[in-house]
């Protein structure tokens, strides 16, 4: 098992307070955006693959925000357009159909063409070093946290203690549970299981709550803790808490 990956895993189920896998992946996402725009952008091996790659709309948007090193964002930015425009540019100008007149009769391979540079665009724009890094780390996360839920008697009591795991990232440990041998996977999402109905149960009588606070009736009843079950329910659904902060709830 990979020590290297426990530190990390124990860290995050040691805090309290929402998914713990959402903050592996966050903490992991926060350094490959500082690694993709630190001193490895000047390497020529990094600039190979993101002058080829770039990176998806939503870690462009990240490194946009990221505005320690405006320098190197547009370096990275520069040469990435020259690649991208270099291979595109010339299919896109070969695929422009010619025009069926009354001596040259309709050929249907333009759309063959037409849907190829398509496909194209499509793969170099969804490409991103950042997702391929980031995916292969999550595989090691929750290959130790199952490795530990079946080991470390310690970690198994902050696994089942924890507030929940949202569902995206339930997904993720179901598909690792299902490498494991039948008696510890039954341990495992037993756990799981727990945690996330608990979730589910609260979650619902919380948000039930919330709405009925907007019945005259209920008005001077206090809140509780449904105030902000939309943007808790939203965490645990999608696990991506960008807008689901209680401050843009109430702009």
């Amino acid at each position: 098992m990979e020590k290297i990956y426990m530190i990390p895993v124990n860290d995050a189920y040691g805090e309290v307070g929402g998914c713990p896998v959402c903050r592996l992946r966050d903490k992991a996402e926060n350094n490959y955006l500082e690694y993709y725009l630190g001193p490895s952008l000047m390497e020529p091996d990094t600039r190979k693959i993101t002058n080829k790659t770039g990176f998806c709309p939503v870690h462009w948007g990240k490194l946009n925000k990221a505005v320690t090193n405006r320098l190197g964002l547009g370096l990275v930015m520069h040469t990435h357009l020259k690649d991208f425009n270099e291979e595109l540019n010339p299919k896109l100008k070969a695929a422009i159909p010619s025009k069926a007149g009354l001596l040259k009769g309709r050929n249907p391979d333009y759309k063959i063409k037409l849907n190829y540079v398509a496909d194209l665009i499509e793969k170099r724009i969804d490409s991103c070093p950042i997702c391929d890094n980031l995916n292969d780390a999550m595989g090691h996360y929750v290959e130790v946290i199952c490795w530990m839920f079946s080991h470390d008697k310690d970690f198994s009591e902050k696994f089942r203690n924890s507030e929940f795991h949202c569902l995206p990232h339930t997904a993720l440990l179901l598909r690792q549970a299902s490498k494991l041998t039948q008696n510890e996977a039954a341990d495992f999402v037993e756990a799981l299981y727990s945690n996330n109905s608990q979730t589910f149960e609260s979650l619902i009588s919380d948000v039930e709550y919330f709405t009925l606070k907007f019945d005259y009736r209920n008005t001077d009843k206090p809140w509780g803790t449904s105030k902000n079950s939309i943007q808790r329910s939203m965490r645990f659904l999608s696990s991506d808490g960008r807008d689901f902060d209680e401050q843009q709830s109430r702009k």
